[in-house]
């Protein structure tokens, strides 16, 4: 598991702690979650540049999140390929 991977998970289970202990804490009830209204387009956006509604742009952020994982682990996927010219790499390193 990579750092960044291992500090989502510390953040996740965090939140999920919190989350649960802060409902067992008080005896009131819970206050249904209220969505902030989207913002207004501005003059001259061409139309599918707003975004429709909160979950499409929660949707958008997790595709950028699971394209910056894909990233991290790029380099797992070359080692294959730069494998059988490391010794040549390290040789040519060495000529410095």
């Amino acid at each position: 598991m990579t750092k960044t991977q291992r500090m989502l998970a510390a953040i996740a289970l965090a939140g999920a702690a919190a989350g649960l202990a802060a409902p067992a804490a008080s005896a009131a009830p819970i206050a249904p979650l209220a969505l902030p209204d989207l913002p207004a387009a501005a003059p001259g956006m061409p139309a599918g540049a707003q975004p429709a509604s909160v979950q499409e742009i929660g949707s958008k952020l997790s595709e950028g999140a699971n394209q910056l994982n894909a990233l991290t682990e790029l380099p797992n996927h070359l080692s294959p390929l730069i494998a059988p010219v490391e010794p040549v790499l390290g040789l040519a390193g060495g000529l410095e």
